[in-house]
């Protein structure tokens, strides 16, 4: 007994390759929302879209986020440098304090970041929501 469609001569559509419309958007979504989140630089398009109140409230969150984050890394640098260069005893100290600042503002960009990829909630506990009230509508 032969299978139905091979008794049928109807033509066969692949639809492995298939992908709904949306999906060119949403991933140009992604790639800005990854974009917000490169340390330091994406500082400056958060800042546009958060000035401009364009975007989605996703990239309007992402963008809020960004920039707090960046503002907090930059305003913990700038103090453990000052008291680097003040102090003597403490001087080292405060240097290493500094490239762990920095370098845990890096890799939460980058974590944040393999999140988006992955579709997991960017969201940090305690950040999101100062994030929220300090630069929300």
């Amino acid at each position: 007994m032969e299978n139905w469609e091979s008794s049928q001569n109807l033509p066969t559509i692949d639809t492995r390759d298939w992908k709904p419309e949306d999906s060119k958007d949403s991933t140009i979504g992604k790639i800005q929302l990854i974009l917000y989140l490169i340390p330091i630089i994406g500082c400056f398009p958060s800042l546009w879209t958060v000035y401009r109140r364009q975007g989605s409230r996703e990239q309007q969150a992402v963008s809020r986020l960004s920039i707090t984050l960046a503002f907090t890394w930059l305003l913990g640098y700038l103090l453990l440098a000052t008291g680097a260069a003040t102090t003597d005893f403490l001087a080292l100290r405060l240097l290493i304090l500094n490239s762990f600042c920095t370098s845990g503002y890096f890799l939460v960009s980058i974590w944040l970041m393999w999140r988006l990829i992955q579709g997991k909630s960017y969201r940090l506990p305690g950040l999101s929501n100062l994030a929220q009230r300090w630069l929300g509508n």
